[in-house]
């Protein structure tokens, strides 16, 4: 068994945005990488979560998303490092986000994701996402966009 923390932020800090780059650069599925632009232009005077999990103390995952209306919480990014994956972190991020929405006062989750990440569509269709909206992509099904939304 193996020892697992994740620790939560509201706001980004110089260290966390640090840590997050350097995460993202491990998980193969971000083809963009993550600068400190990209994540203040998304969570800078917003009320955001940001989650990162550490087994054995080792950085191995995150999630990250933010106020996108009144009730509504947007799940924007997140992973695992490839060495990580297979022990539930996923799950354990996406229930601790749940959670912490739900504590805040908002009444859904929303989250996109692309046929190219059935890891990640299998995750959020097996707790109770609902597909709500498909952008196609006509040249290629894998780039189809699917916005799911969960009630919390």
């Amino acid at each position: 068994m193996y020892s697992i923390e994740i620790k939560a932020e509201s706001g980004l800090t110089p260290e966390s945005a640090t840590q997050l780059i350097q995460l993202s650069q491990q998980i193969p599925e971000l083809d963009r990488p993550l600068t400190s632009e990209v994540l203040n232009q998304r969570l800078q005077g917003k009320q955001c979560l940001i989650l990162v999990a550490y087994v054995e103390g080792e950085l191995a995952g995150f999630k990250l998303g933010y106020e996108q209306e009144n009730a509504i919480f947007y799940s924007w990014l997140g992973g695992v490092a490839s060495d990580f994956r297979r022990l539930g972190l996923a799950q354990s991020l996406l229930e601790y986000q749940e959670t912490w929405a739900r504590r805040q006062g908002y009444n859904h989750i929303q989250v996109k994701t692309m046929n190219r990440f059935p890891a990640m569509l299998n995750l959020l269709i097996s707790n109770q996402y609902l597909i709500t909206e498909l952008k196609a992509d006509p040249k290629n099904l894998v780039d189809h966009k699917l916005h799911l939304r969960k009630s919390i």
